[in-house]
């Protein structure tokens, strides 16, 4: 990744994608949005985000745009290498999948036409909370600017996916709350 490279993300393409994360209310139509959005606007292969399950101890997909079924159901996503240095805040971008050791499914990436793959965080305050992937199907050489932009996306995603677990946990204690009799509500 060098720094003389031309910068394929602009401010506008960024701009619309950020905008589309903080107007979204709901978090399953703002992820399925935003994997279509990002291989339209950056002309690439494909997109996938996964989130961290901290209980299971694995990643889930919970959108992708781009990819077969095939190559999404390929096997389970461990927390590996790659994926602590993720954790850490730091992307991981494959240049070339059908020969680096960190692809898990090699022969299932290149069956699928993938050449390139960035995997670009998602965290809040620190925390891990998934990574958003993104891959070409040509070969890809991605500025320090871009991949940075990518970096604040996942940034920006991780706040989304932390207000959207509070307020879920906010509406069940709103529910729990609704239920107890109204003599143990008093003083409130």
């Amino acid at each position: 990744m060098s720094q003389s490279l031309e910068n394929r993300i602009g401010f506008e393409q960024f701009k619309s994608i950020s905008r589309a994360i903080t107007t979204y209310r709901e978090l399953n139509f703002l992820v399925n949005h935003l994997v279509e959005h990002i291989c339209r606007a950056f002309e690439v292969k494909g997109c996938c985000i996964l989130l961290y399950d901290d209980h299971e101890g694995q990643l889930f997909r919970v959108a992708s745009h781009g990819l077969s079924e095939a190559y999404l159901s390929k096997g389970p996503l461990p927390l590996d290498e790659a994926s602590s240095r993720l954790a850490k805040g730091e992307p991981v971008f494959i240049e070339d999948m059908r020969s680096d050791g960190r692809v898990l499914y090699p022969e299932a990436a290149e069956k699928e036409g993938l050449i390139a793959m960035l995997s670009a965080p998602i965290r809040y305050r620190g925390a891990f909370l998934g990574i958003m992937r993104v891959y070409h199907n040509r070969s890809w050489s991605l500025s320090e600017a871009d991949l940075d932009s990518f970096c604040l996306i996942g940034d920006q995603l991780g706040l989304v996916v932390e207000n959207n677990g509070l307020k879920n946990f906010l509406d069940q204690v709103r529910v729990a709350m609704c239920g107890l009799p109204r003599r143990m509500l008093e003083g409130l």
